[in-house]
């Protein structure tokens, strides 16, 4: 019996788990994602080219792979579109290879327009939202108000639709938001949800545990580790489990299938928004970091905060999905630093800790560093670990003894080429 193995996040998300699930590719029959929506930016770049993926598996620019929108996924019928359209106009075969869970939820114009009331009546204290739709349509999943995939088809689905669209407009009325067009939001909306009536919808859960046995199956986390609506730094948080677990709940599988789980991590830190980021650096050194790395969202262009790795938080993360293959990203934006720092631990009211703390968002976190000496050498033209520079492998040793665990992937660059394999 073969298991599912799976590709997630390590950190606040933004790691390259696009990239990574795309080079994996070509080892399995099946990319499936299990949960989020297109706040994710997934990037891909190969043949001189560079495709940013939201809600469709980033398998799928091989022809042979079958790609699946499973469950846990909240699909805006209007972004999948566009997405659909940009990604066939590339080449790829979406309406033979691309697979929705019937009970994937759909994200409502007035889901939008929630998220975007709610963060303008939040004021100072928003929790930087990307404003997708995201949290309003997971909340009406939870309180069981939602509409899914298969109600597209139903032939009530548009009295449905009225039915908590009024609910929605109270809410937004109450919050005094009035910035918006619905007619032509609808408009949309509707066209969209035609549209994706030509496609495959079905019951993922029975497709994905037939295809277990005689198929290798890759699920595609969004998201980061910890951004985790359990485990993260809430509220800044997403809302969906992403860490190994949320495979069972977002596929239908059970936790014997769970195999492989790739751990994704920057070679440091980067958050989007607001919330807690112990190592961010507001200064040149993170300035630099964010202009070497070109640290802006895919998918919102929002520039993210940036800071030294951060190993109490990625212990934490591989514990909590119990990665055992991790894959390092980014490595060639460290190159020229003269010094490059890592946390090794949290000081807390004077005492040191190994732990991420209950309330990260309330605490002050001084961060215990072990500083090394830099490379200056370009790491974007090395194909093999025996062209990496002498600093640069005493740094990839320092961790894989603090993670105890060996570092199985190194990315050199964001092309498929640049990816070494230790």
């Amino acid at each position: 019996m073969n298991k599912v193995d799976v590709v997630l996040g390590l950190q606040w998300g933004d790691e390259g788990k696009g990239k990574i699930a795309d080079f994996l590719t070509p080892n399995y029959q099946v990319i499936a994602r299990f949960q989020g929506g297109p706040n994710a930016g997934h990037s891909l770049k190969f043949n001189g080219q560079t495709h940013v993926l939201n809600t469709i598996p980033s398998g799928i620019f091989h022809s042979e792979s079958i790609n699946i929108i499973g469950n846990g996924v909240v699909v805006d019928p209007v972004r999948i579109k566009a997405e659909i359209e940009r990604v066939e106009a590339a080449g790829a075969k979406v309406k033979e290879n691309l697979i929705f869970s019937r009970k994937a939820h759909i994200i409502l114009p007035t889901h939008r327009l929630l998220d975007a009331a709610s963060e303008h009546a939040k004021g100072d204290s928003k929790i930087g939202s990307t404003l997708r739709g995201i949290g309003p349509t997971y909340r009406d999943k939870i309180g069981r108000n939602g509409l899914r995939i298969g109600d597209i088809h139903l032939q009530n689905f548009k009295e449905k639709y009225e039915a908590i669209k009024k609910e929605h407009l109270g809410l937004i009325g109450f919050l005094g938001y009035n910035d918006f067009d619905l007619a032509t939001l609808e408009a949309e909306f509707f066209e969209a949800c035609e549209y994706l009536k030509v496609f495959k919808h079905v019951d993922t859960e029975y497709l994905v545990n037939s295809m277990v046995a005689s198929n290798k199956i890759l699920a595609e986390g969004a998201q980061g580790s910890m951004l985790d609506i359990d485990f993260g730094s809430y509220p800044f948080v997403t809302s969906s489990n992403t860490i190994s677990g949320g495979v069972c709940n977002g596929l239908g599988i059970a936790p014997q299938h769970i195999g492989n789980v790739y751990g994704i991590f920057k070679a440091y830190c980067t958050r989007v928004g607001s919330g807690p980021f112990p190592t961010e650096l507001e200064d040149a050194t993170g300035e630099e970091l964010r202009k070497k790395g070109h640290e802006f969202g895919a998918t919102t262009g929002r520039p993210r905060r940036c800071g030294w790795l951060d190993l109490v938080a990625l212990k934490y993360a591989i514990m909590l999905s119990g990665v055992n293959y991790l894959i390092m990203m980014k490595s060639d934006v460290l190159s020229g630093f003269e010094e490059i720092k890592v946390c090794t631990g949290y000081k807390i009211d004077g005492v040191e800790s190994k732990q991420v703390p209950y309330d990260l968002c309330n605490v002050k976190v001084e961060p215990v560093y072990t500083s090394f000496k830099g490379w200056s050498e370009d790491l974007t033209i090395c194909r093999s670990k025996d062209a990496l520079p002498q600093n640069f492998l005493d740094y990839i040793s320092f961790l894989e003894k603090e993670l105890e665990m060996p570092i199985r992937i190194i990315s050199v660059g964001p092309d498929r080429e640049q990816t070494i394999n230790c």
